[in-house]
C-alpha cells in the first residue's frame, strides 16, 4: 500500500506523516477494521469514498471528507469529530475521499472546512 504525508495548506500543520492510500476494492472494504487503535502521526486515506461505517471498530476516529482540486490537492468540505464505533457517518457528496485519523487530530492541527490539504510523497 502506498504512503503518503498529510499537510494542511491552510496552516502548514502536519495532519498524518504517514498514511496509507487505500484505492482497491478490498483495501478500501477493509479500512481500519482489525486494529485496535491508529497511533499518533499516521491515517489512512480512503479513495472513492463518500461515507464511512464504524461497524466492528474498536476506537473512535476523525474523519476528513475531501473534495479533490488536483491529484495532489483536496478542500476538507466535511470533518467528523471522534466518531465513535458502531456509527454511520452522513453521506457527502462532495466527497472524492476521505482520511481517517486519530480522534482529535482535526482540532489539534486546527483543521477545518474550506481548508486545503496537499497528499505528498512519504519519508521512507
Amino acid at each position: 500500500m502506498r504512503t503518503v504525508r498529510i499537510v494542511n495548506l491552510a496552516n502548514g500543520q502536519e495532519i498524518a506523516a504517514r498514511a496509507g492510500v487505500a484505492s482497491s476494492f478490498w483495501a478500501r472494504g477493509r479500512g481500519l477494521l482489525g486494529r485496535k487503535s491508529l497511533p499518533a502521526g499516521e491515517g489512512l486515506v480512503i479513495e472513492s469514498c463518500r461515507q464511512v461505517h464504524m461497524f466492528f471498530m474498536a476506537f473512535p476516529i476523525d474523519v476528513l471528507h475531501v473534495k479533490r482540486q488536483s491529484p495532489a490537492e483536496g478542500e476538507v468540505t466535511r470533518i467528523l469529530h471522534s466518531i465513535r464505533p458502531n456509527r454511520i457517518g452522513p453521506w457527502v457528496r462532495r466527497s472524492d475521499y476521505v482520511i481517517e485519523l486519530p480522534a482529535g487530530t482535526a482540532a489539534r492541527t486546527g483543521t477545518e472546512q474550506g481548508h486545503r490539504i496537499a497528499l505528498q510523497p512519504a519519508e521512507p
